[in-house]
């Protein structure tokens, strides 16, 4: 099978999901790219997690109450689901449509904000529009369940206009102004929360929306240049119809799956880094009724996403899950995965938690001295256990391409099995250096075996460690 057909299917499936195993990277790379792509754009015509056997083996798992346990269930889910673009799109919409417990305090809604995000995140962006402000969490999250007619919060219409739909600003122009956040905010009264039972003596209630019609703002309001008795709804259709909305969609996607952008408050005064896809994928979302699985096909099939690769740091959610998944490891229900959950945190990124509604400030921002150590340390730590599934694999692979491998053919074979990673000079010859110090690599005896699995996996674990491995 050709290279780049390998090359570009790792790279597809790294962006659409978690990475892959060699196994199913060459797997995939046999039926096509654009097969693989409809696959993945439509996750229903491929089997979901088995839900049974999970909670059969961990019943906390089923409604959890505790965030603890909320991570981890979602931490299995990104590792296991069959449907792995469905995953990889409830992350993004988690770093956009940001609430946290830290002042929910509930992990049951923020598994249920982050379930909503991968049933209904590949849909139609107006209908989750319409899902998130109607999200009890969001609802508390933001204060809209603390405004009413009398007393307006202007909290989540500020944030749905700046941070969820338009952006502030494109073209060195504003999108909105003080007036529509006001009318904004006046258009959602009314939407709140039902009350929920005490949580004494049998735990919490789900929460549930509620809409207050005696609550509700009825006059006129004038937002973006239309007037009239505006509710919520009407907000959101109107938000829908803007050309701000879709740049501000298109750009997003562009900084998740293709390349990192500049911070999104620089987004008014700087053009996007791909002017053509952001227009393709904004066409794409007009035509289609703001659907996203339209804007993700455009993408996947453009020659900026094909040609993209290494092009963005990985998030440490990605870091830890794409790591997990190359290596084989818990595939199945067993001990350890909390604490596997915890590594994006300390990495910088707390699930279901994010610093502010901003969210977290993504590419090389992600890395500082502290978090790289960690990062190293956790790849490194999993890519040289050589008796785990995933990597036993790549050593059996290196050892049946030949009798004896030379130092370059050792580091050459590596580079390609963790995803044809590319690195620069200095870095390869590093590693090839290293690599002669011990010489050529046999493996016919038993103490030859041997050492062939220590030395692959003391590779291995090298590349971990070296810059480029902090790319995806």
């Amino acid at each position: 099978m050709p290279n780049q057909d390998i090359a570009l299917m790792t790279h597809l499936l790294r962006r659409a999901g978690f990475g892959a195993s060699r196994d199913e990277v060459e797997a995939k790379a046999a039926e096509g790219y654009e097969h693989i792509i409809e696959e993945l754009l439509n996750p229903q015509s491929q089997p979901g997690i088995e839900e049974d056997i999970m909670f059969r083996y961990q019943p906390a798992y089923n409604e959890p109450a505790a965030i603890e346990t909320n991570v981890q269930q979602w931490l299995y889910y990104m590792i296991n689901n069959p449907r792995q673009l469905q995953e990889k799109v409830a992350l993004f919409w988690h770093m956009i449509f940001c609430a946290g417990h830290s002042k929910i305090d509930s992990g049951q809604e923020m598994g249920l904000m982050i379930r909503m995000f991968r049933e209904h995140g590949m849909g139609s962006f107006k209908n989750l529009l319409t899902l998130l402000s109607t999200s009890p969490a969001m609802i508390y999250y933001l204060d809209n369940s603390q405004s009413h007619k009398v007393a307006v919060n202007e909290n989540y219409g500020r944030e749905l206009l700046e941070l969820f739909s338009m952006g502030v600003g494109k073209d060195e122009e504003f999108n909105y102004s003080e007036d529509d956040v006001k009318a904004c905010a006046r258009a959602f009264t009314g939407w709140n929360i039902a009350p929920s039972y005490p949580p004494f003596p049998y735990g919490r209630s789900a929460w549930e929306f509620r809409y207050d019609p005696a609550d509700h703002d009825e006059n006129d309001k004038t937002f973006l240049g239309e007037t009239g008795n505006w509710n919520g709804q009407d907000i959101l259709d109107m938000v829908c119809q803007q050309p701000a909305t879709a740049r501000f969609i298109a750009r997003h996607l562009y900084n998740y799956f293709v390349a990192d952008e500049v911070p999104v408050p620089s987004w008014r005064q700087t053009p996007p880094k791909d002017p053509e896809l952001i227009k393709a994928l904004e066409d794409a979302y007009f035509g289609s009724d703001y659907d996203i699985t339209s804007m993700l096909r455009v993408l996947f099939n453009s020659e900026s996403f094909k040609n993209s690769r290494y092009a963005k740091v990985k998030n440490p959610a990605e870091m830890v899950v794409s790591t997990i998944r190359f290596v084989g490891d818990h595939q199945e229900i067993k001990p350890g995965l909390f604490e596997i959950s915890l590594e994006p945190k300390y990495m910088g990124m707390d699930l279901m938690n994010p610093p502010t509604v901003e969210g977290w400030h993504t590419g090389h921002e992600w890395i500082d001295s502290g978090t790289l150590v960690e990062r190293i340390n956790f790849a490194s730590d999993y890519l040289g256990q050589t008796d785990l599934p995933g990597v036993k694999s790549l050593v059996d692979r290196l050892m049946s391409a030949s009798d004896s491998l030379s130092p370059k053919d050792l580091v050459d074979g590596c580079l390609d099995l963790v995803g044809q990673l590319q690195v620069t000079d200095e870095t390869y010859n590093e590693l090839v250096s290293h690599a002669q110090r011990e010489g050529a690599l046999k493996h016919q005896s038993d103490s030859e075996k041997g050492e062939f699995i220590r030395r692959s996996g003391e590779m291995l674990q090298m590349i971990a460690a070296t810059s480029e491995y902090q790319f995806g």
